[in-house]
């Protein structure tokens, strides 16, 4: 198999991984608490032991960014125990409209027109997810509260990517993803524990359900991720990672019979489409102002 081909494979398992979060979760009787604690703690000591580059480049930036980065770890999950996965992602996926907002003032970085024109269905499909009111089901008892909650897994977790980008360009800081990874579910781990104490009627399903969230939905996963991204454009990972939200709302209907709203699916086609096309957009407009080789 060609080299280019494996890496691209590892991108598409890492995204895959990264999808079946929403119906992991949602297969355990455990509250939002206890599993994202628990997953969080597992996947923290996974990264750290599987991957040497998770054990250097730790400075105290790791600390606020590590925050940022527990907080969308457990919004996400608490968004998972009370709308539909569908929901849950497709929410998440507005993290560019906060990022092209907040740039200009905590990054310093210019908001383009092009940039204006093709967030702007972004924020049509997320309002369409507030159209109406979801009918509640089993797998999400209360998709209005799990809808903000998902929304504001979107906003912690575009403050996380800038934060990560501000650490990436400060002298010695490209080295500090992996340890903001570990940091940031440590600290999730530590803010669930007082809720998710004490753990009572807990089967073996669910435990299994918490550690393969841990071992695989966030370790290998990550494992997976970092090798592919040393040897791949950026451009063509992040449109590899978009299988992630494509596939979440599938695993949740395949293993839970989970099915979301139309007026959801619709939203979720404008957010993840105005991605991909902006990230297109982005790409072209890079290369044209590449200076010619000579």
């Amino acid at each position: 198999m060609a080299p280019a081909t494996t890496h691209r494979l590892q991108i598409l398992g890492a995204a895959l991984l990264f999808s079946t979060g929403g119906a992991a979760i949602k297969a355990t009787t455990l509250t939002s608490w206890q599993v994202a604690g628990g997953r969080s703690v597992i996947a923290a000591a996974a990264i750290f032991l599987l991957l040497p580059a998770a054990r250097r480049g730790w400075s105290w930036h790791v600390l606020p960014v590590g925050v940022l980065y527990a907080a969308t770890l457990v919004l996400f999950v608490t968004a998972n125990k009370l709308t539909t996965a569908a929901n849950a992602i497709f929410l998440q996926a507005t993290a560019p409209l906060y990022i092209l907002l907040l740039s200009p003032f905590l990054l310093g970085e210019h908001v383009r027109r092009r940039d204006l024109v093709l967030m702007a269905p972004v924020v049509l499909g997320m309002l369409l997810f507030f159209i109406g009111a979801d009918q509640p089901l089993h797998t999400a008892p209360d998709p209005p509260r799990g809808n903000v909650l998902a929304l504001l897994s979107g906003f912690t977790y575009a403050l996380m990517l800038m934060g990560l980008r501000w650490m990436g360009s400060r002298e010695g800081g490209q080295g500090s993803t992996l340890p903001t990874v570990v940091a940031g579910n440590l600290i999730a781990f530590l803010a669930c524990l007082p809720a998710a104490l004490p753990v009572t009627g807990a089967t073996g399903g669910d435990w299994l359900a918490v550690g393969y969230l841990g071992i695989f939905q966030i370790g290998a996963a990550y494992l997976l991720l970092t090798d592919g991204l040393r040897h791949l454009p950026a451009l063509e990972a992040s449109l590899l990672l978009l299988l992630e939200p494509a596939l979440s709302p599938v695993w949740a209907w395949l293993s839970h019979g989970e099915r979301p709203g139309a007026w959801p699916i619709v939203g979720g086609v404008l957010i993840l489409g105005a991605t991909l096309l902006r990230t297109l957009v982005d790409a072209r407009a890079e290369r044209r102002d590449q200076p010619p080789a000579v």
